[in-house]
């Protein structure tokens, strides 16, 4: 499965609904539109229900409508691929096969959530997942769930049939070298603010957070650095990564949703519990630099 270009982790709208867990029910018809919007910009794919996607939050309901909206939107313009992580095999497994049973064409598959698992867990969680037949894209975030991929591990999960790939996010831009010379197996770049050190290095694609606000501008980044344009790709780069930043922040999801916001083409709204909204201080922070982005990409 050829998983170059952007594929976006999208956000999903809410709109306020006491009824609604949290006070606030999934907005299907501005999530649609999101994804069109991104589509309709150069974006390769979506990737519905992953963290920024706030997925954790969602009843099992919401969960599965929100892979069916955007397979119905996308309607074969591009890729969906959706996340199907659990805090076991069990949990992800049942994802994986409602996501093929809707026509993803992929799951983004997080290790097991809720503790270190062991090398053996790991190995069988992709493994049993991976029987459902659908290209798996590993998604390496030793921050967040405290189980790391690394490269030796990596290699011998890209010999379980279907693991087709890993959404790097380490932070350590020297695996994207490793993990090519272990296993035949795509890199994709997964920290917005490591996006030009992980493409020049041999990333194949962008899973990405920021092309929510950014889309046409992230597809042409990506665009210029896959094809050895690397001034180009630079200079686009240094303005964009303070912004990018925020991808690797505790508020990513609050701070991407903003910035949609604050660039107006589409819609980013608030989060649903556990989370609640930036402090003063950081929306002010990525209020400050996004207005140095948007400045730059008015004045080309």
């Amino acid at each position: 499965m050829d998983l170059g270009g952007v594929i976006v982790a999208t956000t999903l709208p809410f709109t306020p609904d006491p009824g609604a867990p949290g006070g606030l029910a999934v907005d299907y018809e501005r999530f649609a539109a999101h994804c069109d919007w991104l589509i309709s910009n150069g974006c390769r794919g979506v990737g519905p229900n992953g963290s920024l996607g706030e997925y954790s939050s969602l009843t099992d309901a919401e969960r599965r409508k929100v892979v069916q909206v955007a397979v119905e939107t996308v309607g074969g313009r591009g890729l969906v691929v959706a996340g199907v992580h659990g805090v076991g095999w069990h949990q992800a497994k049942h994802w994986a096969e409602l996501a093929k049973e809707d026509g993803a064409d992929g799951v983004l598959l997080l290790p097991p959530t809720l503790y270190r698992a062991s090398e053996a867990e790991v190995i069988e969680h992709y493994s049993r997942v991976a029987e459902v037949g659908l290209p798996i894209m590993m998604y390496n975030n030793p921050i967040d769930t405290k189980v790391d991929l690394v490269p030796s591990l990596v290699a011998k999960l890209a010999s379980i049939p279907n693991v087709v790939a890993i959404k790097e996010f380490s932070g350590d831009v020297r695996r994207v070298y490793e993990i090519r010379e272990r296993c035949d197996i795509d890199v994709i770049a997964g920290a917005d603010d490591l996006l030009f050190e992980s493409l020049v290095n041999g990333a194949v694609g962008w899973f990405a957070g920021y092309p929510n606000a950014f889309p046409a501008e992230a597809v042409e980044l990506y665009e210029l650095a896959r094809a050895d344009r690397i001034a180009e790709a630079r200079e686009l780069y240094r303005h964009l990564v303070p912004a990018f930043r925020w991808d690797s922040r505790t508020e990513f999801v609050q701070a991407i949703k903003l910035s949609i916001d604050i660039v107006g083409r589409s819609y980013g709204g608030p989060t649903r519990p556990p989370r609640g909204p930036l402090t003063p201080e950081h929306e002010a922070g990525v209020r400050a630099d996004m207005a140095a982005a948007l400045e730059y990409l008015a004045s080309r």
